[in-house]
């Protein structure tokens, strides 16, 4: 049976990485799978305009499959949606995933476990390498980034809308993962040696929301929900 491969695609540095790699890893990627808010047409967790993202796809040169959700969609159904793109990738011949995930040990078992349930393989091109690393060979392979989401927990509203550089690297507080694995923050890539051009955008406003504390769904739970989780956007459009 050939062997087809999609990745789970955010349009960050990490799966931007992991398609890079992917390549020399003999797991030739052709489709992209993306989360999006159908309500704002946005990537989700990322805030990135759906416009961006098919463009980024088209200049990759890849297909791009998107899983329309609700706005603030719960676990259940962001299973269900997810479960049934797979089932038509399949359908389509596919035969496993990656992802680009660090090192978070129960993300990676989730992934395994929802896609077993398709039989699809799953594979981690990045998984176990240290962070400063792959940031060291991110930008030394002439990828470019932008900060689109920052989690003001972990930094300021400054780091919203930079460059993704030495400089930011530098200036990156004492216990933020490099590569922001935590959820520390969120990037856009629009050029490198994997695009046919720079993908083509304009840097729009800052923006800061707040979303509600996932709540246990346990019912012998009593456990009060902690505070908002507050974010930073920064809003990209396309000229």
């Amino acid at each position: 049976m050939q062997k087809k491969y999609f990745l789970s695609w955010s349009g960050g540095k990490d799966c931007c990485l992991s398609l890079y790699k992917a390549a020399r890893q003999d797991l030739p990627v052709t489709l992209l799978l993306t989360s999006v808010n159908k309500v704002h047409e946005r990537i989700s967790m990322h805030g990135v305009r759906v416009s961006l993202l098919e463009q980024q796809a088209a200049l990759l040169q890849l297909s791009l499959h998107k899983v329309a959700l609700p706005e603030t969609p719960g676990m259940a159904e962001y299973e269900n949606a997810m479960n049934e793109a797979f089932q038509q990738l399949k359908a389509s011949g596919f035969t496993g995933a990656l992802f680009g995930d660090i090192f978070l040990e129960d993300l990676k078992q989730y992934r395994e476990l929802q896609l077993a349930k398709q039989e699809l393989s799953c594979f981690f091109p990045l998984w176990k390498k240290d962070s400063k690393e792959l940031m060291t060979e991110f930008l030394s392979l002439g990828f470019k980034a932008i900060v689109v989401c920052i989690n003001n927990q972990f930094l300021d509203r400054s780091f919203c809308g930079r460059l993704i550089d030495e400089s930011f690297v530098n200036d990156l507080p004492a216990g933020v993962d490099v590569c922001g694995e935590n959820g520390e923050y969120h990037s856009f890539v629009f050029d490198g040696p994997l695009f046919s051009k720079p993908v083509s955008f304009q840097k729009g406003q800052v923006v800061y929301r707040e979303y509600a504390a996932p709540q246990n769904e346990k019912k012998d739970s009593f456990t009060t929900p902690g505070p908002p989780a507050g974010f930073y956007f920064c809003d990209l459009l396309t000229p």
